[in-house]
């Protein structure tokens, strides 16, 4: 029962880690913590109700987390090739300069592809700040879920 318990800490920990980091998946961790506790103290904190909204949660801003900076491209005028550089841009930059190379990759893609297709410089940076606006609320998104189901663990350990 402790270990699991303090397991769910360190769930809950890399949960709120990763909301920040990019490529860590903060949520599924903070959530995999209600878990643990909720087997720690055989399912009594939590009812299944409530364990499958938190489910949702965890999978709707995970989700959101990857569609929210292609909106954003969008909304400050990204074309097909700003949202695509982006999404390239986010894949080679968490593979060459994790954690922050999401962050850098996705405008950096965003303002090379509206460069390609004849964007002048200031538009194509526009979009590239559309993406670095939607990585932010994606992040500020994540850090709600995790902050929530935070206290909840907190909440039903004491």
């Amino acid at each position: 029962m402790i270990i699991l318990i303090i397991l769910g800490v360190i769930c809950l920990i890399i949960g709120i880690i990763g909301c920040v980091i990019p490529g860590l998946a903060g949520p599924p961790f903070s959530f995999l913590a209600l878990i643990l506790l909720s087997i720690a103290k055989r399912w009594e904190p939590f009812s299944p109700a409530f364990l499958v909204a938190m489910a949702a949660v965890t999978i709707i801003v995970t989700a959101l987390d990857y569609i929210v900076p292609a909106v954003g491209a969008k909304k400050y005028g990204a074309s097909k090739f700003g949202f695509w550089g982006a999404v390239i841009g986010m894949i080679v930059g968490i593979i060459y300069i994790p954690p922050l190379g999401m962050i850098i990759g996705a405008f950096i893609g965003a303002f090379v592809g509206e460069l390609l297709i004849g964007k002048q410089s200031s538009a194509a940076l526009k979009a590239g700040w559309g993406v670095f606006v939607g990585v932010m609320i994606g992040i500020l998104l994540k850090l709600i879920a995790s902050g929530v189901m935070t206290f909840y663990f907190i909440k039903a350990l004491f």
